[in-house]
């Protein structure tokens, strides 16, 4: 079991011995989901102990997609504004592609508007997608080289599946991504399995290679209990030959570091902010 609160523990470890950003960072919550609210204050809580100014701003869907945009863009274009991120899924029928859009690259540590993924996509973001970041952490910790390797990607949704999908293409021998209805059984030939679907037990061990490692970003709550796409119980009913296999467990394990990733993406988009008392930002419509 690969220890992710562990690993962002290190990585936030180092982010405190560098200069705060005297910047604040925005968190944009539309809506009332207990999920994205419990990751607000999750990223609210990252910052205290790092002393970086996290400010909430909570918006109500009823606005619509125009009105929600425009108050996104005025936040971000804040000059005392390092960063801002918009907590997804949001509510539909909202567009969150249109609404995030409003994040300009240099202020995007999250990297989901059009102008930074295609950035992304092509090589020259001045940040990794968080995600990728994430995943590229655990294959350096695992001592996991991609050439020649075999590799699943569960998923193809724009804040997982896709991202981490295109940047492995140049790096891997084989690449499957996998959506809905698809044969799984081509697991057994993946040195490397990524699953973000969202869907507790999706997959287990009986699936998987032996000597595999899976980096599982999904989480799905069943009987109030918070449970990852990868059944990582299956390993105990495994011969003890494939005890070999490698996981993220949910939680505790990508989440932490992607956390982590983000506030690291933040750090750079400010390397020349230095650590100075900022004034609040006032903005009509929005509460913290």
């Amino acid at each position: 079991m690969i220890d992710g609160k562990k690993i962002a523990a290190e990585l936030l470890g180092r982010l405190k011995e560098k200069p705060k950003p005297k910047k604040f960072f925005a968190g944009v919550l539309i809506g009332d989901d207990p999920a994205s609210e419990s990751f607000q204050k999750l990223k609210q809580d990252t910052a205290k102990g790092l002393g970086i100014d996290y400010r909430i701003y909570k918006l109500a869907p009823a606005l619509g997609n125009d009105a929600l945009r425009e108050k996104v863009g005025k936040l971000a274009a804040g000059k005392t504004c390092g960063g801002v991120i918009v907590q997804l899924p949001l509510p539909e029928p909202l567009n969150a592609t249109y609404i995030v859009n409003a994040i300009p690259p240099e202020k995007d540590p999250d990297c989901l508007s059009e102008r930074t993924l295609g950035a992304h996509y092509n090589n020259r973001a001045k940040v990794l997608h968080p995600a990728v970041a994430t995943v590229e952490e655990v294959l350096r910790r695992a001592k996991v080289d991609l050439k020649g390797k075999r590799v699943a990607v569960i998923g193809a949704g724009m804040l997982i599946g896709k991202p981490i999908a295109v940047w492995l293409m140049r790096k891997v021998s084989e690449l499957y991504v996998l959506g809905r209805g698809a044969d799984f059984a081509i697991l057994k030939n993946c040195d490397v399995v990524i699953s973000g679907a969202g869907k507790a037990g999706l997959f287990n061990a009986e699936t998987l290679k032996e000597g595999a490692l899976v980096v599982d970003f999904g989480y799905d709550s069943v009987g109030g209990k918070l449970l990852g796409d990868f059944d990582s119980s299956s390993l105990a009913t495994r011969h003890s030959s494939l005890a070999t296999i490698s996981y993220t467990p949910t939680p505790g394990g990508t989440g932490p570091i992607l956390v982590a990733k983000l506030f690291e993406n933040f750090y750079k988009l400010n390397e020349k902010s230095l650590v100075n008392n900022t004034p609040q930002l006032s903005l009509s419509g929005l509460t913290r």
